[in-house]
Parts: C-alpha cells; sequence; structure tokens
C-alpha cells in the first residue's frame, strides 16, 4: 500500500512523495518466497510449535481415529511383515518424496579405514596415532594437514608424544597400505604413484609411468612431452601408452568410499515438478510434508464468545487475538507464496517450452528476469526471490531455476540465440577436437564465426574458463 508524505525544502516548495509501505503479510510473503522447500518445511512446523492456535488437520486427524494408520520407525517393523514388492520405490505415489523411500546404507571412508586399522597388528600407541591421522583425512583421502601440526595436536588432545619421523613412518607403513589404493597421499603425484606401485603386472609402460611422475611430475603437468621423451629415451608410443595408464588412475580414491552422512546432505528436493503428458507440460508444487494448516477450531470459538468482564480474561482474549490475526497472516503468506511460485514456473516453461520437451541446451532462449516478471506482472525482485535457491525436477534431471536464466547473443543472420547455446557449441567443438593439435581461442573464433556466431577471442576465453576447460597447451594429448 503506498502512502502520501508532504516534504517541504527551503526555497523549494512543497512536493509530494509516494512511500512504499508493506503490509505484514506482504512482509511475511517475501520470506517465505526466499525459502527452499526444506527451508519451508522447517519454518511451518516452527510456526505450529510457537502458535497454538495452529493446527495440522493431518496430525488431529490421526489422533482423533485411533484406525488412523500411524507413523513409525523403520526400526519397529519386522523384515518378515513387509512383502517383496513392497521394497521397490516404483510402488510408491508420485506425490511422496523420493529420498524418504531410499536409505543409504553405504559405509563412510572414515569408518572404513578405521575398520582396517583394526585388522592390523600393531601396539596401542600406534594405532592411537594412525586412527588420528585417518581422521584428520579430508573426504578424498588425501592428507593436507602438515606433519608438524599434527605432532603438535596428538600430544595436546591424546596426551602421546610423538615425533615427524614416527608419523611419517605409519603414515607410509599402515595407513598408505590400506584399500582404496592411494588413501594417505599428501599431493596428487604422491596419490598416482602410490597406486602405480601396488600394480603387480610391472609392464613397460607402468615403469615409464613411474619414471614421468617420479622425476619429471612438473613436465608432465605442462604437457612438455618431447622434453620427457628426451630425458627418458623413449618413443612417441611408449609415452604415449605411459600416458594412457597415468590418466586412469584415480585422483580421488576417498571418492570409492562415500559417506552416507555428506551423502545426505547433498541431497537436492525440488521445489517443482515437470512432467510432460501427452505433449503437455504441467508444473506442479510437491506437497511432501508441508501440512495444510490452518486456525483451531476451538481458539475461533473462543473468539466468538462476547468481551470477557475480568482483567485476567481480558488479557487472554487479547493474547488469542493477537495469534489468531498472526495465524491467518502467515496462512495467507503460504498460499500468496504458493500461487506466486506457480505462476512463476509456469511462465518459465512457457518461455522455455522447446527446451523442456526434450531438454536440449541448445534450444534454450535468451531469458532474464525482466521476461518473466514481464510475464507475470510480478516486480522483478519477487522473481528473483523465486528463482534463488529452488530447483525443477524435469524428466531430464533437477536444475537450479538460474539454469534456464542467460543472456543473449545476435548471429550473422540477426537471430538471436542463449549463450548458453554458445557455450553448449564451444565445448562440443573441444570435446571432438584432435588433441594432437587442440584448437587455440583464435582458432574457437574462427570456428564459431563459420557457424554464424559472432563472437570474440575475449569472450571465448571467457565461455572456456566459466566451462574449466584448460588453454589449448593443457588439453594437448598424445
Amino acid at each position: 500500500m503506498a502512502k502520501q508524505t508532504s516534504k517541504t525544502g527551503i526555497g523549494l516548495g512543497q512536493t509530494t512523495v509516494q512511500v512504499q509501505t508493506l503490509t505484514p503479510i506482504q512482509i511475511q510473503t517475501i520470506k517465505l518466497l526466499e525459502l527452499p522447500l526444506v527451508e519451508l518445511e522447517q519454518k511451518i512446523q516452527k510456526e505450529i510449535e510457537e502458535n497454538p492456535v495452529l493446527e495440522d488437520p493431518e496430525e488431529n486427524r490421526s489422533e482423533d481415529n485411533p484406525q488412523e494408520q500411524k507413523k513409525i520407525s523403520l526400526s519397529e517393523v519386522k523384515d518378515d511383515t513387509i512383502p517383496s514388492y513392497r521394497l521397490y520405490i516404483n510402488n510408491r505415489g508420485k506425490d511422496e518424496r523420493p529420498q524418504y523411500n531410499t536409505f543409504s546404507v553405504k559405509e563412510s571412508l572414515y569408518q572404513s579405514l578405521l575398520d582396517q586399522i583394526g585388522l592390523r597388528k600393531m601396539d596401542q600407541k600406534r594405532r592411537a596415532i594412525a586412527s588420528f591421522i585417518i581422521g584428520s583425512m579430508d573426504s578424498t583421502g588425501y592428507l593436507k594437514r602438515e606433519l608438524p601440526s599434527l605432532v603438535n595436536d596428538i600430544y595436546l588432545r591424546l596426551g602421546i608424544e610423538t615425533s615427524e619421523k614416527e608419523l611419517e613412518e605409519i603414515l607410509v607403513a599402515d595407513i598408505q597400505q590400506l584399500d582404496p589404493v592411494g588413501v594417505g597421499a599428501r599431493n596428487t603425484r604422491e596419490c598416482l604413484l602410490l597406486q602405480l606401485k601396488a600394480k603387480e603386472n610391472r609392464t613397460l609402460a607402468v615403469e615409464n609411468a613411474q619414471q614421468i611422475l617420479q622425476n619429471f611430475y612438473d613436465e608432465f603437468t605442462k604437457k612438455h612431452f618431447e622434453k620427457i621423451m628426451s630425458k627418458l629415451s623413449i618413443t612417441e608410443d611408449q609415452l604415449k601408452d605411459a600416458y594412457d595408464i597415468i590418466r586412469k588412475l584415480n585422483l580421488h580414491p576417498g571418492g570409492q568410499v562415500d559417506d552416507s552422512y555428506s551423502d545426505q546432505t547433498m541431497q537436492i528436493v525440488p521445489d517443482f515438478i515437470l512432467e510432460v503428458e501427452e505433449g503437455r507440460l504441467v508444473v506442479t508444487l510437491p506437497k511432501f510434508n508441508i501440512p495444510q494448516i490452518k486456525v483451531s477450531r476451538e481458539y475461533e470459538k473462543y473468539m466468538d464468545k462476547k468481551s470477557a468482564a475480568s482483567k485476567e480474561e481480558k488479557a487472554a482474549s487479547t493474547f488469542v487475538k493477537s495469534r489468531v490475526e498472526s495465524a491467518k497472516w502467515f496462512i495467507e503468506a503460504i498460499n500468496r507464496r504458493q500461487d506466486t511460485m506457480q505462476r512463476t514456473m509456469d511462465a518459465i516453461v512457457k518461455f522455455q517450452r522447446e527446451y523442456f520437451l526434450d531438454g536440449d541446451d541448445t534450444k534454450l532462449k535468451p531469458m532474464v528476469l525482466r521476461n518473466i516478471a514481464e510475464a507475470t506482472g510480478l516486480d522483478i525482485s519477487t522473481i528473483s526471490r523465486v528463482v534463488n535457491s529452488k530447483y525443477v525436477q524435469t524428466p531430464f534431471g533437477i536444475y537450479p531455476l538460474k539454469h534456464f536464466f542467460s543472456e543473449g547473443l545476435v548471429t550473422d543472420s540477426g537471430e538471436e540465440v542463449s549463450t548458453r547455446e554458445i557455450k553448449k557449441i564451444l565445448q562440443q567443438s573441444v570435446e571432438v577436437e584432435d588433441k594432437s593439435k587442440p584448437l587455440t581461442d583464435e582458432e574457437l573464433v574462427d570456428l564459431l564465426t563459420a557457424k554464424g556466431y559472432k563472437i570474440s577471442r575475449r569472450t571465448i576465453a571467457k565461455y572456456r574458463s566459466q566451462l574449466n576447460i584448460p588453454i589449448a597447451r593443457l588439453r594437448r594429448e598424445i
């Protein structure tokens, strides 16, 4: 709502200024729009706990009706009471949350390594130190901390006196012998060498690969292949065989054993679900655990009564009235949020219809927040709040809404195309290039110009960087 105020300045006369004042519902809606689905659920549950006049009809129905199926934990269910077909997710309704039906049984890297250490013969002090080192490794299996700092930490936390030499010996003799091969390495070079040393089939290619990493690692990372061939006195074919061996090694051995806790936190809950039904694009907002809250009937009846006479009753009545008003604002804000979310996503899907039919990135049209604001009649800041931190589940994957927005470029024919289309063509061009002679940025400019895209070398370099594509020299292979 707008409010007019008068403003007078010396010698300037009187001017009228309009100041935008937001209602409590509008403020509440703005805050809710910024929340992704999981945080919205948490917000609603918190509001139910803090405001006694709010209730979840579904919970009350279960309490009032003993025959209603109650929620129980997985541990309360006997294995032999579940028919086999119930163990498959595809028998669930489409409105259920997939990740709530899938239970992770993967073992963490940390626990796997501790179990292996437990099977090795060592005294109590050595085992304690080994366990501490394992706990200091990152999720990919690397030990990034310096040994001197570990010496101090082990003394402060475990009360065990040790030395860098002893830590080095335990690291090499015990921890770096564990599975997966490569864990306990302090850098990429050491990690790759550990994997090469563990190979039982000691072919010439393996020996050359080990020599390259051991003595010419800097030249290898800079793709100075001629220098390596000269110093090792090997042929190009021999270098290629060694290169193929190195290329197949695992840079992140710890990634083979997933941490179920990390896996749980990285799961994405989509805020929208897009389905293609007989050529129609249908967008829905998943219900999941969002309760259809309402104001309790008991409190509504209380509000209908005549004003109380006593001071205590008046105070109680005032409290209830404020809570009921707050509850109604919150419910209205949720409804407005859902309506705004639906309108925004519908507009995005309509704008990018060709893309959403098959998921081809080259069909994404240039689209900015202003396009959707104009299509919905909503403010750009509102569209920004909807787009931020929200995801949509499509038949071809889950994407952040920001994925569908991009600026545009004009082709030689005058057609406006999305920068995402340019990036897709750039990436495809690099994928099919001759790796022995990778395309330079200038050659990529010529390639895209020949396809009708006006683009500068500087822009190519920017897009290449955004796509994590190295410069031509570092893409060279043999």
